[in-house]
């Protein structure tokens, strides 16, 4: 594991420290975890089973969880699904031994945010922990509103707020991210490897099911009832255009 070198001390939303919980069963990844997350001046709680996990969860209420797939007393799936039914919207990032592209696409499946292999750099964790909390508006820095706008299709990425012909368009954290690189990017075909590489940041070894199945999402959230905005370019990828 490599220490980090720059720091970023992002706040949340409300104006106080980044709340991380630490899951992991080896005292040593939790101890230099807890120590250099502490040094971003987030707040970090420790637990080492997924019962104590679910328990901080209640009391702590983090923003983030770093959660090994491999507990003494259950798989990091099910304290995931114990998790979200106690805070919706915490952005869950798995850290593991286990690499299979299986088990990287059920973890995501499952409503994972992101996934990090041991052994581990810690600058990646802390990487992937910004950019969760960034895309999911709970972690604030420097800067100004951004707007991004296609047609009749409006993104604030800082008010995470999307609207067609002013209407709001409801999406979920990984429906944002996806639509976003899309309008960041409008009238270029996008491949799936792109888009993969882009908004779940890893390779999926070519199995691009996740991207299609994202993009059904979006589509009937973005396009249903208007004119269609999102376009299969067949056998190259995804477009996204302004309404005829």
């Amino acid at each position: 594991m490599n220490a980090p070198s720059h720091r970023l001390r992002p706040h949340a939303a409300d104006g106080g420290p980044v709340r991380i919980l630490v899951v992991d069963d080896e005292p040593d990844v939790t101890e230099i975890l807890a120590g250099v997350l502490s040094g971003e001046g987030w707040d970090v709680v420790t637990a080492a089973d997924g019962v104590s996990a679910v328990s901080a969860a209640r009391t702590f209420r983090p923003h983030a969880v770093v959660l090994d797939w491999m507990l003494p007393d259950m798989d990091g799936l099910l304290v995931l699904r114990r998790l979200r039914a106690e805070l919706e919207h915490v952005c869950v990032l798995f850290l593991t031994a286990r690499d299979a592209v299986e088990d990287r696409i059920a973890g995501i499946t499952a409503g994972g945010d992101d996934y990090v292999t041991k052994p581990f750099s810690l600058e990646e964790v802390l990487a992937r922990l910004r950019g969760l909390l960034r895309r999911a508006g709970m972690a604030r820095g420097p800067g100004g509103v951004d707007r991004l706008a296609v047609g009749d299709l409006v993104m604030d990425e800082d008010a995470r707020e999307v609207t067609r012909g002013g209407e709001p368009v409801e999406l979920t954290r990984t429906e944002f991210e996806l639509l976003r690189f899309l309008m960041r990017n409008p009238r270029r075909v996008l491949s799936k490897a792109q888009i993969l590489d882009r908004v779940w940041s890893y390779d999926f070894g070519g199995r691009a099911h996740v991207v299609e199945l994202y993009i059904s999402y979006l589509r009937k959230k973005v396009d249903t009832g208007r004119s269609a905005m999102i376009h299969t370019v067949r056998g190259v990828g995804y477009v996204l255009k302004p309404g005829a």
